[in-house]
């Protein structure tokens, strides 16, 4: 019997306006991560713009038999992310289904 496997791939592009330094632009995505990888059974980590202090990305990896459920889990990525709004600002959300 054949399972089906979906993953998904999310890549958001960040912008952080109020960051005056790496410090301080690490300690909001840090915030972040941790919040999402609190609320989801997911792997999460900056790739991106790693030494500016105001632009971020930030991917995320989901897996599952169900694509219904990976699109319910964007749908909470998309709200956590949004709660944040006074941190960050998300230039750009990617999805990619591998």
């Amino acid at each position: 019997m054949e399972q089906s496997i979906h993953v998904l791939l999310l890549v958001i592009d960040c912008h952080i306006p109020h960051a005056q330094s790496l410090k301080q632009k690490r300690a909001v995505i840090k915030s972040l991560i941790d919040r999402l990888r609190a609320r989801l059974n997911a792997s999460v980590a900056e790739t991106g713009h790693l030494d500016e202090w105001q632009r971020s990305v930030i991917a995320i990896s989901l897996v599952s038999n169900n694509r219904r459920y990976l699109q319910q889990q964007v749908d909470i990525i998309e709200q956590l992310v949004v709660a944040f709004t006074g941190d960050l600002i998300v230039s750009n959300i990617e999805q990619h289904w591998l």
